[in-house]
This record gives C-alpha cells, structure tokens and sequence, in this order.
C-alpha cells in the first residue's frame, strides 16, 4: 500500500483543498479522506461513504498530479495515515488546524 496527501490550490469551496488516500500497487483508492477549505470532511472506504466516493479509476503517479494541477503532493507513511484515518470523524476544529499546518508548508507529521 502506498499513502499520499494532496493539498490542491483552489478557491472552489465545492472541492477539497485536502486529500489523504491509501492506494493498493495498482493505484486504486481503498480509503480516503477529503478535507474542504471549511473544515468540512468527507471520507470513503470499501464499507462507508460519507460526503466522498472512492475513485473509479487508478491514481497517477505523484509527478504526474504536481504536473497536471496546483497540487502540493506527498507520500507519507502508513502510521500518518492511520493516525489520521482516526480522526475522519472529529469535527471542523481539528482539519482546521490541519489544513492551517500543510498551508504554511508543513507535512502532515505533527
């Protein structure tokens, strides 16, 4: 399995500016969390949706999505993931802080 966060450039409140998912060799997404600039969260795996769905296609390579959008992309381990993954459900104050923390340039390792 590999772990990405997305953080993408955007003033579309209708989108996420954050994106963590757990992708399998193929690329394919088996969970996901998306995080919107008003703390607002969604979350996907095979048993649960809430405000997001798992993709319908494999993931591109992190070089291709910098290349390809105003992304900031970074794989980050297993435990991150995890870590966070735990913590889909807390509410607005919590991914505020977050996205506040992969705003000013900083991973997600906190």
């Amino acid at each position: 399995m590999k772990y990405f966060a997305v953080r993408w450039v955007h003033s579309d409140p209708e989108y996420p500016v954050l994106r963590l998912g757990e992708y399998d060799g193929g690329g394919w997404e088996q969970r996901k969390i998306d995080v919107y600039r008003d703390g607002r969260v969604g979350f996907a795996d095979a048993h649960e949706e809430r405000d997001a769905e798992l993709a319908l296609v494999p993931m591109p390579g992190l070089e291709e999505i910098a290349a390809e959008t105003e992304s900031a992309p970074l794989e980050i381990t297993r435990a991150e993931f995890e870590r966070l993954w735990e913590q889909r459900r807390a509410g607005g104050a919590y991914w505020k802080a977050a996205l506040l923390t992969t705003t000013r340039g900083n991973s997600l390792r906190g």
